[in-house]
C-alpha cells in the first residue's frame, strides 16, 4: 500500500469477502449481495487525544479481524485496492481467531 496513514482515531479496513452462496447451494449473484460487514484492519491511526490532551492509542491494530457496522466508513480507491476509512468507534468489535 502507498505510505498512507490514517489521522486521529481512524482505521483502513479492507472488506472481507462474503459467502457466495446460500446454505442450501443457491449461488447469490453479485446484484443481489450485500457488501460484507467484516473486514481487516490494514492501518490505523495514532489515536484521539483525550480532554488532558494526551494521546490515547487505539484498541485494534493492522492485522485484527473486525465487525463493522453497515453504513460504516468512506469507501475511497488506494493503489487501485477498493478500502474503507472508518472512526475507531465505527467497529463493533474484533474477531479472534
Amino acid at each position: 500500500m502507498t505510505k498512507f496513514r490514517p489521522l486521529h482515531d481512524r482505521v483502513v479496513v479492507r472488506r472481507l469477502e462474503s459467502e457466495q452462496k446460500t446454505a442450501g447451494g443457491i449461488i447469490i449473484p453479485d446484484t443481489a449481495k450485500e457488501k460484507p460487514m467484516e473486514g481487516e484492519v490494514v492501518a490505523v491511526g495514532p489515536g484521539a487525544r483525550n480532554e488532558q490532551g494526551q494521546v490515547v492509542a487505539l484498541d485494534v491494530k493492522a492485522g485484527d479481524r473486525i465487525l463493522f457496522g453497515k453504513w460504516s466508513g468512506t469507501e475511497v480507491k488506494i493503489d487501485g485496492e477498493e478500502l474503507l476509512i472508518m472512526k475507531e468507534s465505527d467497529i463493533l468489535g474484533i474477531i479472534s481467531a
